[in-house]
């Protein structure tokens, strides 16, 4: 095998995982300021404490990432500036992004994202590579169970029309 023996992290990157890296931290550096902007929208307890969440794990995700390219000679990113802190009651309602609207939102975000996740999986030949993905791509499938809960709960959730009735089966 040659190059590709031995330690892992001793393998250099190709192209394909240098690219689809790079670019899921300039996607999750983008997304983590817009997250924080939400936090400052919401109004609701639950969600607020889940973006919390996330975000935390966000930020641990990016270092394990921009650790990895470090570490490789890969430049990172531009990291857009973190987001103040607001007071909901300061930002007029009118300009508001309301609950419903920020849950699924970062629901349509965790859906992409564990598609990422598999994708970069899928095209690594470095096992920590794809180990590393598959340990966020296992937090997304679990922050996204944990979000479906709270739309369900908060009555959030617009499902697609229900399939109640099944056509009876026709015997030959």
């Amino acid at each position: 095998m040659g190059i590709l023996s031995g330690n892992p992290q001793n393998e250099p990157m190709h192209y394909g995982e240098v690219f689809g890296i790079w670019s899921y931290l300039t996607t999750t550096k983008g997304l983590l300021v817009g997250y924080q902007t939400f936090i400052n929208h919401t109004g609701d307890k639950d969600l607020k404490n889940f973006l919390e969440d996330l975000t935390q794990s966000m930020r641990q995700e990016i270092r394990q990432v921009e650790d990895l390219l470090k570490v490789n000679s890969v430049g990172l990113p531009p990291s857009p500036p973190e987001r103040p802190v607001a007071n909901l009651e300061s930002i007029p309602v009118g300009a508001r992004f309301n609950d419903p609207e920020i849950a699924a939102g970062v629901s349509r975000d965790i859906a992409a994202g564990l598609i990422t996740c598999s994708q970069i999986m899928g095209q690594a030949i470095r096992e920590d590579i794809g180990m590393m993905f598959g340990q966020f791509h296992t937090a997304k499938a679990q922050f996204g169970g944990r979000l479906l809960r709270i739309n369900k709960e908060k009555g959030w959730l617009v499902p697609p029309p229900l399939h109640l009735q099944t056509p009876e089966l026709v015997h030959a």
